[in-house]
């Protein structure tokens, strides 16, 4: 059985590529630097020790790689879900998001 015990967001952008994966990459490391964890070695546990199950958002999420994105955290057992979700801001052309 899988106790949450840390609720981290993130946020991430690609302002003129329109790169979903880069901007996931973003938001993970965006999370990941809001927090510091103390409680692995009280419990007898490492950081590898852990389950992280990552939701990502975005508008077109097949055009993200998962794989890179949950290749972002150092470290724990990384179980990634990619949704429709995020924001596109269109340029005045309309020529980038």
């Amino acid at each position: 059985m899988k106790t949450r015990y840390v609720t981290e967001m993130g946020m991430g952008t690609d302002v003129h590529g329109r790169d979903y994966t880069l901007a996931a990459e973003r938001a993970v490391f965006d999370a990941i630097h809001h927090s510091s964890l103390h409680f692995f070695a009280p419990l007898g546990k490492t950081a590898d020790d852990m389950f992280i199950d990552l939701l990502i958002g975005v508008p077109e999420p097949d055009k993200v790689d998962a794989d890179r994105v949950a290749a972002a955290l150092p470290y724990g057992t990384v179980s990634i879900t990619v949704q429709k979700g995020g924001l596109e801001i269109p340029a005045d052309d309309g020529n980038d998001a």
